[in-house]
């Protein structure tokens, strides 16, 4: 509507300007060269209008004709750009779905086209790794190392191709390398904190943690917790030669994490060492409230050097009464009693726990109550019970059970992945424990006992490492095949132990020494 309006108004000025000049008569005369030249006005100022259009015209076509060749270049380098650049998208695409000749010929055609795009190297780095041409990647992401733009973007490839080539220092070398250029980049700094950590390098992984927590890698509960663990890694590595620096390391530790058993029970150890046995109980008792654990109740127990075992058994149970309901305080209370030949002591502390499904724990140190007190025939039930009995609370990362902590995983590499707590294997396990029956006693009691005796191995005096999962032996197998079924039967205990005169034995089918060995095994 302007653009009408405007002409409009152009048109009516151009009228009135030539009905001006037309009212106005006059003569124009030009002299040059011997020439004259005379006309009136008005046609003078329309020869000069039309002489001056004229001009501009020829202008024009004399500009488009020298500028007709970079025009065309132009038009073609965008129509190289274009191709380019659907080239990317298409071989992005490729790559996506895993098409591998399509991403290697968009990858083609976008290096023609487009050879100094960053992302025409990408696209030939990824094309090569999905055809497996590992040393093709290889030279693309070295390439890109050369160009300010793509440098980070090569270090990240590099890095990711010796990662899965298995080479370790070319991986954390690429790493601290993309930490150096650019610290802010998430990725490096973890790459570099997960291979320091994997290789025990807890300084240097200190050192990057902070790197983390600084730029905002990890959430800040995440990062406390992680330099506690680390700093007792490092105080655990430095106890034997450098007392003083573990004790203080791993009182860091428990300051940032509180209930870190490891840190508590090393610092608890280093304080009993050197006399102070006052602060390393209180130090024990305080991380004992928040996770009670078997280590702190053992450190516990002997923190006061020279103390009878009677009175370490008052000791452990003034700790075991901190935490009510929790099974980790009467265990400590009955192995505390059994070292000081308290079998009663210890029998009643397991007292709440025997009426439900013990662990295999509580059933082992129930048979060296037994084995204590005379009572061979409940010791061997209660080893049988302890085969098939739910498995213990214990140190668990990753589906791996160890017996001792661990700062990292040794299946993932993560650290602080260890948790205290019953193996998965155990959840929802059906009531698995030995059921006697007295008609079958006789023939049931030699074979519970033998193939209890062949499974397990001596410890000698430690937790067993392996619980063998041997078959329980029921009501089932003793009874004639044309025998009806019968229900369940509960749980029975003998009145008479096994091995008394009234019940015949086999004196050749067990070695002497296999009950023995039974007898100083603890499961833990």
């Amino acid at each position: 509507m302007a653009k009408v309006l405007l002409f409009t108004l152009g048109v009516i000025a151009a009228a009135l300007g030539l009905a001006w000049l037309a009212d106005r008569p006059g003569t124009v005369t030009i002299e040059w060269l011997g020439y004259q030249i005379e006309t009136s006005a008005f046609v003078g100022t329309i020869a000069v209008i039309a002489i001056s259009g004229l001009l501009v015209l020829l202008w024009a076509l004399l500009r488009y004709l020298l500028t007709r060749p970079a025009a065309i270049a132009t038009i073609m380098r965008e129509r190289r750009t274009q191709q380019g650049m659907e080239a990317l998208s298409h071989g992005l695409l490729a790559i996506g779905v895993g098409d591998r000749a399509l991403a290697q010929r968009y990858a083609a055609i976008a290096g023609r086209t487009l050879p100094n795009e960053p992302l025409t190297a990408l696209l030939t780095a990824q094309a090569a790794q999905l055809k497996g041409d590992k040393e093709a990647a290889r030279h693309a992401f070295e390439t890109m190392l050369k160009s300010p733009e793509t440098q980070i973007l090569g270090l990240r490839g590099l890095f990711l191709e010796a990662k899965r080539a298995n080479d370790v220092d070319a991986a954390r070398a690429l790493a601290e390398e993309a930490v150096t250029r650019d610290p802010k980049l998430a990725w490096g700094v973890n790459a570099l904190f997960d291979l320091q950590a994997r290789a025990s390098n807890w300084e240097g992984a200190l050192e990057t943690l902070a790197i983390a927590r600084r730029h905002g890698h990890v959430e800040p509960e995440v990062g406390v917790r992680r330099r506690a663990v680390l700093l007792t890694a490092e105080a655990r590595d430095a106890e034997i030669e450098d007392p003083s620096k573990a004790l203080a390391l791993a009182t860091e530790a428990l300051r940032l994490a509180p209930s870190l058993v490891p840190a508590a029970e090393i610092a608890g150890r280093l304080l009993a060492s050197r006399g102070d046995s006052r602060q390393a109980s209180r130090v024990l008792m305080k991380t004992w409230k928040l996770s009670p654990h078997p280590d702190l109740a053992l450190v516990y127990a002997f923190a006061r050097p020279g103390d009878p075992p009677r009175e370490r058994v008052k000791r452990v149970e003034q700790l075991a009464s901190l935490v009510p309901g929790d099974p980790e305080g009467p265990i400590a209370v009955a192995v505390a009693a059994i070292e000081a030949h308290e079998w009663q002591a210890a029998r009643e502390a397991f007292a709440p726990y025997l009426d439900d499904r013990p662990p295999a724990r509580i059933c082992a140190l129930m048979a060296r109550i037994e084995a204590g007190q005379g009572d061979m025939g409940r010791e061997r039930e209660w080893l049988a019970r302890a085969v098939r009995a739910p498995r213990d609370r214990a140190w668990i990362a990753d589906g791996y059970v160890s017996d001792r902590w661990l700062p990292v995983s040794p299946v993932t590499g993560a650290v602080d992945a260890f948790e205290w707590k019953a193996p998965v294997d155990a959840i929802g396990r059906g009531d698995d424990t030995l059921l006697i029956e007295d008609r079958a006693l006789s023939a049931v009691m030699p074979e519970a006992i033998e193939a209890t005796a062949t499974s397990v191995e001596p410890a000698g005096g430690k937790a067993w490492k392996e619980r063998p999962q041997a078959a329980a032996v029921t009501e089932a197998e003793t009874l004639p095949a044309q025998a009806e079924p019968r229900p369940k039967p509960a749980i029975f205990v003998p009145a008479r132990p096994p091995d008394d005169p009234g019940v015949a034995q086999v004196e050749t089918d067990e070695p002497p020494n296999s009950l023995e060995r039974l007898r100083t095994a603890q499961i833990r």
